[in-house]
Formats: C-alpha cells, sequence, structure tokens
C-alpha cells in the first residue's frame, strides 16, 4: 500500500469513527419522550438521558488529552471506545432507568475522544491531509445529527427504545473495530503524569457550572442556583491556581492564555450559545403541535428528516473551509461563518411561515456550524505544540459544550416567558424575539475572532520587541 493511499484509509477510518461518536451522542435526544413514556419516569428526568452525555464528554476531555498525549493515544482511544460500546449495551438490555443514565454517561466518551482522533491526524498525517481531516472531525457532530435524528426516530417508530438505541450500540462496535485496525501505532514514550487532584477539582467545577446553565429548574430556587455557580467558579478558580503552580498540570494554563488561543475559545463559547439557540428554536418549531397558528405539525421522523439540509451543509461548509482559508484567511472564514448565522436568524425571523424559508434558515444554520467548528481548530493549533494537541482541544470541547448549554438553557427560558398563562405553547412572536437574540452572540463571536492580529502580524512584534 502507498503512503497516500495508507494516508487516505487513516483520514477516512478517522472521521468515521467521529461520525460514529455523534451519532452516537444525538441518540437520546429524540428519544427524551420516549424514554419518560416508555421507563415511567418525568420528562425532566428523561432528559438527563442527554444532559447526562454532555456532562461526561466535558469533563473527560482533559483527562483523555492528557491521557492521550504521545505513546498511550491508541491504547486511550480503544480503551474508550471499548468503554462506549459496554455504555451502548446497558442502554439496549431491559435493565432499570439507573441502569440507562450509567450507559449514556459512558456513550458521552464518545464525545470526549474526537479531540485525540484530532491529534492523532496532526501527528501521522501530512500536514495539507491533515488540515483538511481536522477540518472534518469538526463538523462531523452537525452531519451525524442529520444522520441520528431520523434514522434513530424511525426506530424508535418501527421497533421501540430498545432498538433506537441499538443503534448507537452497534455504531460504537464498528468504530471500536475501525479503530483497532486503522490507528497506528505511537512511537514509545514516557508515561503521561495524571493530575489526579486537578481532574477532580475540573470535573468538580464543570459539573455544576453546566448543571446551573443545562438545568433551568435550577433557577426556581434562586440561593440554590446562586451558591451552585459560586461554587463552581470558587472550585474552578482553585484549580486555576493549582495547575499553574504544578509541574505536570492537567491544562497548560499559561498555554492557554495565549492571545489566539483566549479569543478562539471565548468566541466559541459565544458562538455555541447562538448557534444551539438557534438550533433549539428550529427543531421545536417544526414540530409545533396543532392548536397553534404557526408551525408545520411534523412528526418525530419528518423533523429529523427537517434537519438533513442541516447537516448537508454542515459537510459543505468543513469541505469549502479550507479554500476559504487559503483565499480570506482563517480570521475572516469564521467570521463570514458566523454572519451566515445572522443570516439564519433573520430569515427565519422574516419569513418563518414557510416551510421552504424554514428550511432554508436550518440549512444555514448547518453551513454555519460546520464553518465556524471546522476553523476554530485552525485557530487554536496555529501556536501549539504538537504533545498539547488533545489536551487544548479538549478545553476548547469544553468551552464548546458550555456555550451549547447556555444556548439550550436561554432557548427553553425565552420561550418560556412567552407562553401566556394557562397555555401550552409559546406565541409566534417569542419565537421570533429568541431568534433575534441569537444575533449578538454571533456579531460578538465574528468580532472576538476579526479584530484578532493575525499570526505574521504576531510574529513581526515578537521580532521588533
Amino acid at each position: 500500500m502507498s503512503a497516500t493511499q495508507r494516508d487516505g484509509r487513516l483520514s477516512a477510518a478517522l472521521v468515521g469513527t467521529a461520525l460514529a461518536g455523534a451519532v452516537i451522542g444525538s441518540v437520546g435526544a429524540p428519544l427524551i419522550t420516549a424514554v419518560a413514556t416508555g421507563m415511567h419516569v418525568s420528562l425532566g428526568a428523561a432528559q438527563w438521558t442527554l444532559t447526562v452525555t454532555l456532562f461526561v464528554g466535558a469533563i473527560a476531555g482533559p483527562v483523555l488529552g492528557r491521557l492521550g498525549s504521545g505513546p498511550y493515544r491508541r491504547t486511550t482511544i480503544l480503551a474508550t471506545l471499548a468503554l462506549v460500546t459496554f455504555g451502548g449495551l446497558l442502554t439496549v438490555l431491559p435493565l432499570p432507568f439507573a441502569a440507562l443514565l450509567i450507559g449514556r454517561g459512558l456513550q458521552g466518551l464518545a464525545v470526549a475522544v474526537g479531540a485525540l482522533l484530532m491529534s492523532v491526524a496532526r501527528t501521522h498525517l501530512p500536514p495539507e491531509r491533515a488540515t483538511s481531516t481536522i477540518a472534518a472531525l469538526s463538523v462531523a457532530s452537525t452531519v451525524g445529527i442529520g444522520v441520528g435524528y431520523p434514522v434513530i426516530s424511525l426506530l424508535d417508530q418501527l421497533a421501540g427504545l430498545r432498538a433506537a438505541y441499538g443503534l448507537g450500540f452497534l455504531l460504537s462496535g464498528v468504530a471500536l473495530a475501525i479503530a483497532w485496525r486503522t490507528l497506528p501505532a505511537e512511537v514509545p514514550g514516557e508515561r503521561p503524569r495524571i493530575d489526579v487532584t486537578g481532574a477532580l477539582l475540573l470535573a468538580l467545577g464543570t459539573l455544576g457550572l453546566l448543571l446551573v446553565i443545562a438545568e433551568p429548574s435550577f433557577w426556581a430556587t434562586a440561593w440554590l442556583a446562586g451558591g451552585t455557580l459560586a461554587g463552581s467558579l470558587a472550585v474552578l478558580a482553585i484549580w486555576a491556581f493549582i495547575e499553574l503552580r504544578t509541574t505536570a498540570p492537567l491544562v497548560n494554563l499559561r498555554l492557554l492564555g495565549q492571545e489566539p488561543l483566549l479569543r478562539a475559545n471565548l468566541a466559541i463559547l459565544v458562538a455555541g450559545a447562538g448557534l444551539y439557540l438557534l438550533f433549539s428554536l428550529f427543531t421545536r418549531y417544526v414540530q409545533t403541535p396543532d392548536g397553534a397558528s404557526y408551525g408545520f405539525m411534523l412528526p418525530g421522523v419528518a423533523a429529523g428528516a427537517a434537519l438533513i439540509p442541516f447537516s448537508l451543509l454542515g459537510y459543505v461548509a468543513g469541505k469549502t473551509v479550507p479554500h476559504l482559508i487559503a483565499r480570506i484567511t482563517e480570521r475572516w472564514t469564521y467570521a463570514l461563518s458566523a454572519a451566515i448565522g445572522i443570516a439564519s436568524a433573520l430569515l427565519f425571523a422574516a419569513c418563518n411561515q414557510s416551510l421552504l424559508a424554514v428550511l432554508t434558515a436550518i440549512a444555514l444554520l448547518g453551513f454555519a456550524v460546520g464553518g465556524v467548528f471546522a476553523v476554530t481548530p485552525k485557530l487554536i493549533l496555529a501556536s501549539v505544540p504538537h504533545d498539547e494537541t488533545a489536551s487544548v482541544l479538549s478545553i476548547n470541547q469544553i468551552a464548546r459544550s458550555i456555550g451549547m448549554s447556555i444556548g439550550s438553557a436561554l432557548a427553553g427560558f425565552l420561550l418560556a416567558t412567552s407562553t401566556p398563562n394557562g397555555a401550552m405553547l409559546p406565541t409566534r412572536t417569542g419565537y421570533i424575539t429568541a431568534a433575534l437574540w441569537a444575533l449578538p452572540p454571533l456579531a460578538a463571536s465574528a468580532f472576538i475572532i476579526a479584530t484578532q492580529r493575525s499570526a505574521r502580524h504576531l510574529a513581526r512584534a515578537s521580532t521588533t520587541s
């Protein structure tokens, strides 16, 4: 096999594994109502089948990033996918609700493994192939949603809840087999040291922060929400203090404090809020049931199919971004993607009574999400050493997760405030207002990146100083 063929095979295997992980992560969203009715739990409890996946993905990222730096990268990826497969098995077996939650938590590791796959691409592929592969890995979550939602909804409708979860179990087994066959062996080296104290503090602080953001029920008790938020920020401050003084930190905060990394992480957090706000609104709007003066009453399978344009344009964005970067630089490619997200929100606000217009808005949103997610690793990795790739990208995954949680919670809050007393559904004006709320974070995100000095400018400034 030639080197080109070998590189192409590895690139395809990495993207295929990431797509499987994205579908596995999205399994919970279309099945929340089915879990509530089929397992006789409340909708709030069923929501945790999605929330726990997000939590585990965010918390496990830095630990996996450090474990997967260097000689243990292949072993870490394979062990992680094995745990994901075991989690999938727990979701399929007729076990109590607690076992289902544990299984969904283990499946959250599939989200965290994405940073390790990018690290493999950067280390083992030629620069040009690595750049395109990392861009494709970044938009895998966008494509996976469009593939997963309609298929999972159809399986649930035809064969039931456990069969729908079976898709995630099957894909995790396939991803494990692909990784086993194709991941290259790593060069032997020193065993990575894990900052256990830092990992526990980061997990505790991040969990509390995401809990306040993702669970609006916390807001009903002001002292509980305020205390949890303050405690989480205090824990994260202690974590940062310790990380800056330890010889083997979980996360190199001095590296993350560099201007390009700081701006990229802040931008993806802000953009994630705006983009996921729109995603939550669009998916809910098209399913508006009979009795409202708006919406399209699409059932689960059709609502899932409505996301196919989202995935298609997300895939197109991933393929387009490298060419845009070559023409207009990373900064302006990011700003263009954010501007397309703004256009999506404006189109929905102006023409939401037309199904074609709403589907077009969903497609534009897919391009915006795909573009932002594809160009962000390029912004981050420009000045990052190879051995810090997975660790730095895992922190960016936390920023993305927190931003998406903010967007999801904000969508629920805005629609709740626009629901009249005694009514089940928000007003159409409430949807329009909520969509316009996405404009400030998207504009701010574009501004954060567009005003960043170029790498050439930074290098010249460093030389003259």
